[in-house]
């Protein structure tokens, strides 16, 4: 096992942020920078520096991150034979809504099915509303989804932040804008997700915590399947709201662009939830490879 003074380097290189790696890690705060001050004591060097706001390695850190990422590998591939050499076969039923089933999951399993021969993972993927119900009538051993959740019920712990973006088509009048209202939003030919989807309460929830009420929201087309939406937003027949993580390709290509919205930010979370009677030693192993693949 990978020494734990290490591993909180590592992360911090990767992340940046203290705080960020302290919640990665179910570390506090002041025990990531106990961690760097014991490893910059013990090899008498400065290994990070601060660049504005943000934290970088020094030339001294640089070193370390690249010999501490072998030896973590190394670890991990000792670990990955011996477990592997068993020969167990497991398998585990994973819920995912339809943004990080569709476009964030697909590669991280393909990884880890890689790594761990011995583990199935069979994932479904249905809107927010769907997991969790499946989740309460134990059809799925743990769950990653978009939106909100009653955090009473489950235990939890955040896999990454994503952003809402309006993405329209290069050809519609807003992408000749810098910036448009979201009165000008609501009142158009705005595709909305299906009621039930994390996407569309996140969104209805921000606006109505600016006042307006879901009656003021004239949705053009309501539509349950990402890329149906996609699609229409490039052939110019409507706009919409829609994960950053799903049009990198066409973002890439030119054929959606994403328009700001004046005094409109929407962040949400993504988080792992699973039964809080559940404890299986693979959910935190699992939670931690994703974490690590997304950050890499």
């Amino acid at each position: 096992m990978i020494d734990v003074k290490l591993n909180t380097f590592i992360t911090l290189s990767q992340v940046k942020n203290y705080t960020r790696t302290a919640e990665i890690l179910n570390l506090t705060q002041p025990a990531v920078s106990q961690h760097i001050k014991f490893l910059e004591e013990y090899y008498n060097a400065k290994l990070f520096k601060k660049n504005g706001r943000e934290i970088e390695l020094t030339d001294e850190g640089k070193i370390l991150f690249k010999y501490a990422k072998e030896i973590k590998n190394l670890y991990r591939t000792v670990k990955t034979e011996i477990k592997n050499k068993s020969g167990v076969l497991k398998t585990y039923n994973i819920g995912a809504t339809m943004t990080i089933g569709g476009y964030v999951l697909p590669e991280i399993l393909a990884k880890h099915k890689k790594i761990y021969k011995n583990i199935t993972l069979l994932l479904q993927v249905y809107n927010t509303k769907d997991i969790i119900e499946k989740l309460l009538n134990r059809k799925l051993d743990f769950a990653i989804v978009e939106g909100p959740f009653d955090k009473k019920k489950f235990n939890f712990k955040k896999f990454k932040e994503e952003e809402l973006v309006l993405a329209v088509s290069s050809n519609h009048p807003f992408a000749k804008q810098k910036v448009v209202d979201i009165e000008d939003v609501i009142k158009g030919n705005l595709i909305l997700r299906e009621r039930g989807s994390g996407t569309r309460k996140i969104l209805e929830d921000k606006l109505i915590n600016m006042g307006y009420a879901l009656k003021d929201i004239d949705n053009y087309m309501e539509i349950g399947s990402i890329s149906a939406i996609k699609s229409l937003v490039e052939k110019n027949l409507g706009y919409t709201i829609i994960s950053k993580e799903t049009i990198k390709k066409e973002l890439e290509m030119g054929s959606i662009k994403i328009v700001p919205i004046r005094d409109l930010h929407i962040v949400r979370e993504f988080n792992f939830i699973y039964l809080k009677d559940k404890k299986e030693q693979f959910i935190d192993e699992f939670i931690r490879f994703c974490i690590k693949e997304t950050i890499s």
